[in-house]
């Protein structure tokens, strides 16, 4: 079956003379483009079957793809309870009662939430366990006939566990039930694990502590889990992307993709980072999705994480964070454990995704690659790359490793930043600019669900780097609106090994093509966060179309 995409501002992405070219139309057979060109050209070559498709003047744009987030995060996000809006204690106590009782929990039941930012409260400072505590005693007053015989916050029973975590993903809080119940205990020792003055838990705890801890937290039942993917996939089309990552696969992570896989569920590309400490075994185990994709799913290789989040300071520099005199965050590893997982991923010829969001873990990943060799051929990725160094980049580009940022970071936290790390450093965070200008591959990406997966706000940022209070965040590292594209399609095709298959409109590429508002090359690049995607194409078929 034919399909001529027609009347379209085709911006191909495929560069000849530092221009991007530009066409009218587009042939697709059977999912694959077979002709990009003149709009009359291809109407005699379309022949009598052939389905045309009226772009209404519109831009077509290969379909962007997603360097960087967490597919099944997010859909189990949809099981939780939304907090992004909260701005103070109080609506987090708000939007958990609402939440509880408007899906009836019940004794023994967890009350997750998702999304808070301490940065954003009136507080400014995480929750405690005594703000869940007071969100518990209310949803039981508020649930009579769930919780008749149930004593609430007493000395036998602490109320209803509760569980939260920031919007990072980095840190989180629990109720003194649900710190009972997962068995966290105070220690002087572990400095993850919150503390109150009389050294009780606080109900605070981050990094390793949190993120152990979220694996064994309740989840959706498979039938529920598969529903809350199909509904995650419809939000990254909603976007325009049709290649999705899951960044740290687990063995329940796996388990609901392949059965997505199996049952034909997944229409669209999704790759998976296999969580490298403790699951080598799922790559291992499954051969047959690490070279190709199967019904759409693929082990793309592995995941480390080096250390935490700058908003959240926890991020590992190499100097202190602004107004301390020594504190500055810290390693998730030795560098004799970050050598041995990138010797892993060369012998096991896996890609190596790090998350590194301080210049410190940042060189921390690039002596370990240096020190093992033979990763140049894997492109290993350094994710986020935050406060990654100018002076770092040229090392990169001799490692192969390819930079992906979490570029909208200048939006979302901009001006925290300006606060934990001072000017100087802020100005220098996702040095974009420097890696275009060493003709270095690199990739942007939003973490999702840390922030929704919207490209066009996040080629926005970078080409306005503008925190939310109107300050300009280091105008030497803006980029043209056709390096921030590039970052989304044809670099992000390359970090995939798919640049052949992916990423730009060219005859026997994939047929994945978004379609927006507007031509961002030709729009006013203070307004590129105002274009909206129309619709979505996964191999010539739609998959999204927006409400009019």
């Amino acid at each position: 079956m034919k399909q001529l995409y027609f009347h379209a501002d085709v911006v191909t992405m495929e560069e000849e003379n530092g221009e991007i070219q530009t066409a009218q139309a587009v042939l697709v057979e059977d999912g694959t483009i077979i002709e990009v060109g003149d709009e009359e050209e291809l109407r005699q070559k379309a022949g009598e079957n052939c389905e045309y498709i009226d772009c209404e003047g519109k831009a077509l744009l290969p379909a962007f793809i997603d360097a960087h987030s967490h597919l099944t995060a997010q859909a189990q996000s949809f099981s939780y309870c939304d907090l992004s809006g909260a701005k103070s204690f109080a609506d987090i106590t708000n939007l958990l009662v609402d939440f509880a009782v408007s899906r009836g929990i019940k004794q023994g039941e967890y009350v997750i939430g998702f999304g808070y930012d301490h940065n954003a409260l009136l507080e400014k400072r995480h929750p405690d366990r005594h703000v869940l505590d007071r969100a518990s005693q209310e949803i039981i007053k508020k649930l009579p006939e769930s919780f008749t015989n149930f004593p609430g916050n007493d000395s036998e029973n602490e109320g209803i566990p509760i569980a939260i975590s920031h919007a990072s993903g980095h840190m989180g809080v629990l109720s003194t039930a649900a710190l009972h119940a997962m068995g966290i205990a105070a220690s002087p020792e572990n400095k993850m694990i919150g503390r109150e003055a009389d050294g009780s838990l606080s109900g605070y705890l981050e990094e390793k502590a949190f993120i152990d801890l979220t694996a064994a937290m309740p989840k959706p039942s498979l039938e529920q889990s598969m529903k809350n993917i199909e509904r995650a996939q419809q939000l990254y089309w909603s976007y325009g992307i049709t290649t999705m990552q899951d960044g740290l696969t687990k063995a329940d992570e796996w388990k609901l993709l392949k059965a997505m896989a199996e049952q034909e569920k997944l229409h669209s590309d999704v790759v998976c980072y296999v969580d490298l400490k403790d699951h080598r075994a799922i790559v291992q185990e499954n051969p047959e999705y690490t070279k190709n994709y199967r019904n759409h799913l693929r082990i793309g290789g592995y995941k480390i994480f080096l250390d935490g989040s700058p908003q959240g300071k926890t991020a590992w520099l190499t100097e202190p964070y602004e107004g301390e005199t020594d504190y500055r965050g810290y390693p998730s590893y030795s560098d004799e454990q970050v050598q041995a997982f990138v010797r892993e991923s060369v012998e096991d010829s896996q890609q190596l995704l790090a998350h590194c969001n301080g210049d410190a873990a940042a060189q921390q990943y690039i002596d370990a690659c240096e020190q093992i060799g033979g990763t140049a051929k894997l492109r290993p990725v350094m994710i986020h790359a935050q406060l990654l160094r100018e002076d770092q980049l040229p090392k990169l580009k001799e490692l192969g490793m390819i930079p992906s940022y979490f570029v909208a970071h200048t939006w979302f936290w901009g001006d925290i930043h300006l606060k934990n790390l001072g000017k100087a450093r802020t100005e220098k965070i996702s040095p974009v600019k420097t890696a275009v200008e060493l003709g270095l591959p690199y990739t942007f990406h939003q973490d999702t669900p840390v922030i929704p997966p919207d490209m066009m706000q996040t080629v926005w940022c970078a080409v306005n780097r503008r925190s939310k209070d109107g300050v300009v965040l280091g105008e030497q590292q803006r980029v043209s609106v056709k390096d921030a594209l590039k970052a989304v399609t044809v670099n992000a095709a390359y970090q995939y090994f798919e640049e052949n298959q992916k990423g730009s409109i060219r005859q026997g590429k994939q047929a994945d093509f978004v379609l927006l508002s507007e031509n961002p090359l030709k729009a006013d690049p203070k307004k590129l966060n105002e274009i909206w995607v129309l619709k979505t194409f996964f191999r010539g078929e739609k998959v999204y179309e927006a409400q009019k």
